[in-house]
Order: C-alpha cells, then sequence, then structure tokens
C-alpha cells in the first residue's frame, strides 16, 4: 500500500448510459477496493452504472441530477452524503455531476475533489475544471496537454491511463467459421462502437480498391449504434461487396472476434485515449488508427502498428497495403503489441489503482499543506 492509511473514496457520474466512461470508473472502483480503500458512487437512479455497481457490492447512492430543481435539491443531498461519509476524495466525472457534487464538496469541506476529463473534445468553460474541484486527472496525455493549453495549471492535472482488463488468449476463435472463411482469408477488422467519429465509412471507403483486387481481403465491424448501422449497411449494398463486409452488429464475445482477424484498424476521428487499439494488441494484433487524441499512445508507430494523418484516405489505404500485403510484418508488429500489453503493464488495472492511489495521496498532501507548486508526477 502506497498511501499511509486506506482512503474514503466516493464518485459521482451523472450520464444512465454505459460507455467507456462509466466502464472506466467501474473497474477503477474494483481496482482500488481491490488495494483496500473504501469506495462509494453517486449516480441517477436508472443508470446502469448504478446496477453494476451495486451488483458487485457498493453503495450507490441514486439521486436524479437533471433539471434546475434536482440540481438545487441534489447539491444539499450530496453535502449530507459527503458529510456522513467522512470521504477523503470525491472523484467527479461529467459536468452534470461535477457542477452538483463538487458543488456539495467545497460546502462539506472534503479534502480533495477531482474532476476526471474522459473526452478530447473542445473545453469550453473552466468552471468544472478550476473553480469546483481542486485538482484534474485525465485518460491520455493528449487531454492534459488540451487542458493545460485551455488555462489549467501544470501542477493541477495529471494522466491516469483507463485500463483493459486481460483475458486468457482465444486458442481457436470462431469468427471464421462464423463467416464461412478460411485461414488463408486475410480478415481486417474493427470493433468500436458505431458512431461518426469513429471513421467506419474512411475505413469501408479505403478498404473498397483493395477488396476488388485481392479476392481473399474481408473487412469486419463490430459494432452496433443506429442511425450509423444502417448508413454503413446502405453504403456496403451499394458498394456491390456485401459478401466482402461483413457488418456483425454488437457482440459480446470480443476477445474471440479480435482472434480471427488478422489486422485491427480503427480510423477514428476524435479520440480522448482508445482503448479499443490496446484491446486488439493485447490480442496480438497490429493495429493501424489515425494521429489523432491520444491514439498515439496507445502504440508504438511503426513497432506495434502504423500511424496514419486524419482525412489522408491515401495514406491510410497505403497502411492497409502494408500490412495486409506482409504476413512477416503482420506477425512482428503483433507480437511486439501483444508483448508490450502482456510485460509491461502500462494499461492494466494495478497500474491504474497504484497511480491512482500515488496521486490521490500526493494531492492530499500537497493541500493539507497549502503547498501547491510541484513538477508533473512521472507514469510509473
Amino acid at each position: 500500500m502506497l498511501s499511509a492509511r486506506p482512503l474514503r473514496i466516493i464518485h459521482s457520474e451523472a450520464a444512465t448510459s454505459f460507455g467507456g466512461q462509466e466502464h472506466r470508473i467501474f473497474k477503477e472502483m474494483m481496482a482500488m477496493r481491490e488495494r483496500g480503500h473504501y469506495l462509494e458512487a453517486i449516480c441517477q437512479p436508472d443508470a446502469e452504472l448504478t446496477e453494476r455497481l451495486r451488483e458487485a457490492g457498493f453503495v450507490v447512492h441514486a439521486l436524479f441530477m437533471d433539471g434546475v430543481v434536482n440540481i438545487v435539491r441534489g447539491v444539499f443531498a450530496i453535502k449530507d452524503i459527503l458529510k456522513r461519509g467522512d470521504f477523503d476524495v470525491l472523484n467527479t466525472h461529467s459536468r452534470q455531476d461535477t457542477l452538483i457534487a463538487a458543488a456539495a464538496g467545497r460546502l462539506a469541506k472534503i479534502p480533495l475533489i477531482i474532476r476526471t476529463r474522459h473526452l478530447s473534445s473542445q473545453v469550453n468553460s473552466l468552471l468544472t475544471y478550476t473553480w469546483l474541484p481542486h485538482r484534474v486527472t485525465t485518460v491520455s496525455h493528449y487531454v492534459r496537454r488540451q487542458l493545460i493549453g485551455r488555462g489549467v495549471r501544470p501542477e493541477h492535472v495529471e494522466a491516469i491511463y483507463t485500463p483493459v482488463v486481460l483475458t486468457a488468449p482465444v486458442a481457436n476463435s470462431t469468427l471464421r467459421a462464423e463467416l464461412n472463411l478460411s485461414d488463408d482469408d486475410v480478415l481486417v477488422g474493427c470493433v468500436a462502437v458505431l458512431r461518426p467519429n469513429k471513421g467506419h465509412l474512411e475505413l469501408i471507403n479505403a478498404m473498397l480498391p483493395l477488396l476488388r483486387t485481392r479476392p481473399r481481403l474481408h473487412l469486419v465491424i463490430a459494432g452496433g449504434g443506429s442511425p450509423v448501422f444502417e448508413q454503413l449497411q446502405a453504403h456496403i449494398m451499394h458498394s456491390g461487396l456485401t459478401e466482402r463486409i461483413h457488418l456483425l452488429g454488437n457482440r459480446r464475445d470480443v476477445p474471440n472476434v479480435l482472434a480471427g482477424l488478422d489486422i485491427f484498424c480503427l480510423a477514428t476521428r476524435q479520440e480522448a485515449m482508445g482503448t479499443a487499439f490496446i484491446e486488439a494488441a493485447a490480442s496480438g494484433l497490429p493495429v493501424i488508427g489515425t494521429d489523432v487524441g491520444g491514439v498515439s499512445e496507445m502504440m508504438r508507430p511503426g513497432v506495434t502498428g502504423l500511424l496514419v494523418p486524419l482525412d489522408d484516405g491515401q495514406a491510410l489505404q497505403n497502411a492497409l497495403v502494408q500490412l495486409i500485403d506482409a504476413p512477416a510484418l503482420r506477425k512482428k508488429m503483433g507480437q511486439a503489441g501483444y508483448e508490450r500489453i502482456h510485460t509491461e503493464g502500462i494499461f492494466n488495472t494495478q497500474t491504474l489503482a497504484t497511480r491512482t492511489e500515488r496521486v490521490y495521496s500526493h494531492w492530499l498532501e500537497e493541500l493539507n499543506s497549502s503547498t501547491t507548486s510541484r513538477a508533473p508526477i512521472q507514469n510509473e
């Protein structure tokens, strides 16, 4: 244990859906509990995170956070929760819950209030980054630099990567049998929620001429999300390559899907971090990504995969050709990525917990002693 004593930590989240941000909160709370800390959460009653955390044995305080009335009520309700719980740390995650919970935290005199920034979109108001919380954490160094550029003091913001939960390698993927494909077929694929900013259309367009000249080449897209699914489906039908481009929809067997691929490619247009690239590398796949947000931090360009400029369709196509036509290079990059994820431990839950613990403890000590100037903590 790095801290002198177990900490009492409470997280807040206003979102009701369960995406990457909510999954990060869940994994962080599980990892910190395993380190011996005590954790609770504040979520909306109809949030999937509420249900999942309760199933995992956490105390979750449920209250609605939408609307002016609920904001005012929420501040005083959360103030009482914080005072009763005698918490050391309040960690907020979205703008709405930061407005409510961090304000309550200030009234309750919580020793350390942290806002975690999960997104790479433009930051407008600094209210929920500099006025209400004491400090900020981000999911990548790219997002950290964004906030510093907007005016957050460098010593007040630290990057802590979102982890992936590593599973046992899938020895025999069922994907090729499902699609009636052989071991000789080359499968390029991606696994990501279907949103416009994920670049699925750009990937398909880069693949179309390659599919027409390479009869054993296939593209596999796993992920759900309307209306993008229907838009991609129509585009594929118009291309006449429905037998070569496979839309799988939402999948619960992601490791099985990844194990059936030869190359992972996600032409994302916006990415705070990009855990999909880590999961692909953990499966032994070479990765291709666009040089946006924190994607470059998720790979070693030229070693574990290839990085291409945004909106450069020719560069994307060239990167695909480079790996499609070179099995030895695919294997070399895939192995390098696998070793990076599995041996260096940069993106595992234990590293998340130890670094979070270190950052929390340092800031608690700093605020307690009223010392505010320091150099950024280095990644372990």
